[in-house]
């Protein structure tokens, strides 16, 4: 048998965790938003047609804030067309992902959905093929509270109290040659100080994303960022990353080490932020969001992406998820938590269907996919401060990431609760691991519970039918005493374990 020690000390503390870092991402793509959260006529709708078991579902996942519309069609959406009368609605080509959209859900329908499920909205502009313009009459519509063109008109759309949304980001992936009205780093950083400028003085509360790198693979990638930032550095708030773990040769190893390339892509965009500020000697530190992640590589060919003959809501990338993506979402949320002084909001992405850990059946039910348990979970208890950890493992060889650490944690501290958390995945696809944990500085503790998603068979799904085939189980190995955490984690498993102010 494997073993691990970790030593974590209440008083070496990484940073306060953003609870945004639990967000998920709602694009007007595939079924996410007709057939996923809204479709009026399901046994379950609402009286807004919004499916009451996705929506009991969102809140159990534990979502905390979704990034909408888009994503791609973010860049050739016409925020308008979204608002008012359903009946007067214009039905338009939309060709991010070559489908035909009705608009029977937008702005005011999303919000509507947000106070339902008790979540934070994150709203896009559109720098495609629009801008500034249009971004100020956009948060004007959503925020400014009346006697002016944009406002009153919301307020004639039924909804009189501002929005009040906080969080905006400025466009989507403008690097990416496949992206409606794709710029250079001169061309987008310039639209985003502008667009920027402008929101922030109809409202001076927002908080403001810039687009960085859809990909760390882009062949601009580092140089995107930094001319980006050197532009509209002034204006934002935040940066952004795009990351998707992928499979394509099929070996678990290699699978479970690209868990690392995030933890590298969150410090390398951090330093190049940093370079900027200090390029300007500039104090101000920008943050950063992952605003789109997840695993995918099995549904995204040519057929995945699109569907002849311009359809409305078509199936797109429905990834069906195993108990080896799992282990990879729950590994990045591991990095993610790690990265708590930077990392200040996080969309998995998406929320249903289209690579999504819920699934719908279009008139029938909705289950949970394999990665929204640890998802779940870290949403649950990730909560307070993340501490600096002293971890002792042992390694596993690699192809393209050479000697990687067996055992990933973290360990989260709440100090008005005394609650402490610790996350770990053993990464061994064939040895157990005995895991010590010495605490210090938390106070006296109890054990609330432990838990462990572990599957002898890497390829096991949730189904419609077999909807918890895989799914959290007790570790019964699991024991505290005298400040000192012990237990087994069987090979290739998640583990939660939860602790209480004795």
């Amino acid at each position: 048998m494997l073993t691990a020690k970790i030593i974590a000390d209440a008083d070496f503390v990484v940073a306060p965790l953003d609870r945004r870092i639990f967000g998920t991402f709602v694009e007007h793509m595939g079924r996410c938003v007709y057939g996923g959260i809204y479709e009026p006529g399901h046994p379950t709708a609402t009286p807004e047609g919004f499916r009451q078991d996705v929506l009991d579902l969102t809140k159990e996942l534990g979502v905390t804030i979704v990034r909408y519309p888009g994503g791609n069609f973010l860049s050739g959406y016409n925020w308008e067309d979204g608002v008012g009368p359903k009946e007067d609605r214009p039905v338009r080509l939309d060709l991010a992902w070559h489908s035909t959209e009705t608009n029977q859900f937008g702005t005011n329908e999303f919000i509507t959905w947000c106070r339902k499920a008790d979540l934070e909205p994150m709203f896009a502009v559109n720098t495609g093929t629009r801008g500034a313009d249009e971004a100020r009459h956009f948060l004007e519509y959503c925020n400014h509270p009346g006697g002016t063109y944009y406002s009153d008109l919301r307020r004639a759309h039924g909804y009189e109290q501002p929005h009040g949304i906080k969080f905006w980001c400025i466009g989507n992936e403008m690097d990416g040659p496949w992206q409606i009205c794709a710029k250079t780093s001169a061309e987008y950083g310039r639209i985003a100080q502008e667009t920027g400028k402008v929101m922030k003085w109809v409202d001076p509360t927002i908080e403001l994303t810039a687009c960085g790198s859809s990909q760390r693979a882009m062949p601009t990638y580092g140089k995107w960022e930094y001319e980006v930032l050197n532009q509209c550095f002034d204006q934002v708030d935040y940066i952004s990353l795009h990351h998707y773990c992928r499979n394509d040769a099929d070996d678990i190893h290699e699978f479970l080490a690209t868990i690392d390339d995030l933890d590298h892509f969150i410090r390398e965009v951090a330093a190049i932020a940093d370079a900027v500020a200090a390029n300007r000697r500039s104090k101000k530190q920008i943050m950063l969001s992952l605003d789109e992640w997840n695993v995918w590589y099995k549904a995204s060919g040519p057929d995945d992406l699109k569907k002849p003959g311009w359809p409305e809501a078509p199936p797109l990338i429905e990834e069906v998820y195993n108990h080896e993506d799992a282990l990879v979402v729950g590994g990045c949320l591991i990095v993610m938590m790690n990265n708590a002084d930077r990392l200040k909001a996080g969309c998995l992405a998406q929320l249903v269907n289209v690579i999504g850990p819920i699934m719908t059946q279009t008139g029938g039910p909705a289950w949970r996919q394999t990665i929204f348990h640890p998802f779940a979970e870290a949403a649950r208890y990730g909560r307070g401060q993340v501490l600096k950890l002293k971890v002792e493992t042992g390694t596993f060889p690699t192809k393209a990431h050479g000697e990687v650490p067996t055992l990933l944690s973290t360990i989260v501290h709440d100090p008005e609760t005394g609650a402490v958390t610790v996350f770990a995945l053993n990464r061994s696809t064939t040895d157990d691991l005995e895991l010590s944990v010495d605490l210090r500085g938390v106070g006296d503790l109890a054990l609330a519970s432990a838990s462990q998603l572990h599957d002898p068979d890497l390829k096991r799904t949730n189904t419609k039918d077999q909807p918890d085939a895989v799914s959290p189980k007790p570790n019964d190995t699991v024991r505290l005493a005298d400040g000192r955490l012990t237990g087994v984690l069987k090979r290739q498993s998640w583990n939660v374990v939860a602790l209480t102010r004795a």
